[in-house]
């Protein structure tokens, strides 16, 4: 698919907003092995390929396994992923997929198990985060480099 404008020249403002965002998620306390996994499985939630493609990559040059990177998809049947990650993929997936009652209640408490308050909330300003560099990769259809 062709992409459909360059969102950096069409609205500078808008996106050094996104970027000031993204910045300021480099201070946030989650640890950035998990954030990658995390910022992964919402590209692939919202099918975005673009950044997908990008949040692999920066996993595995940081060290990732590829084996667990193969595994993201079906993170709740894999042995391969701890439980402080398996509560935040259910956060993430919960929170990118809202339903209308948003997140139950047991999956909030297990994040609670995991992460402290702090933690679920910078937790989800990269989920946020993500969430929004998805919606303008995707519906302006910028696809990876190839």
């Amino acid at each position: 698919m062709a992409l459909r404008l360059d969102y950096y020249t069409a609205s500078p403002a808008a996106l050094k907003a996104l970027i000031l965002l993204e910045a300021a998620n480099f201070d946030l306390c989650i640890e950035r092995p998990l954030m990658e996994l995390i910022k992964l499985r919402v590209s692939q939630l919202n099918d975005c390929a673009f950044c997908a493609d990008m949040h692999a990559t920066d996993a595995r040059l940081n060290g990732e396994s590829p084996q667990r990177l193969h595994a993201l998809t079906v993170w709740r049947t894999s042995d391969l992923f701890t439980p402080r990650e398996r509560a935040a993929l259910a956060w993430c997936e919960a929170v990118t997929l809202l339903s209308p009652e948003g997140p139950p209640a047991a999956l909030y408490e297990a994040l609670c198990a995991y992460f402290s308050e702090r933690e679920r909330v910078d937790l989800t300003v990269g989920i946020a985060t993500i969430n929004c560099w998805n919606r303008m990769a995707v519906g302006f259809r910028k696809g990876p480099a190839v």
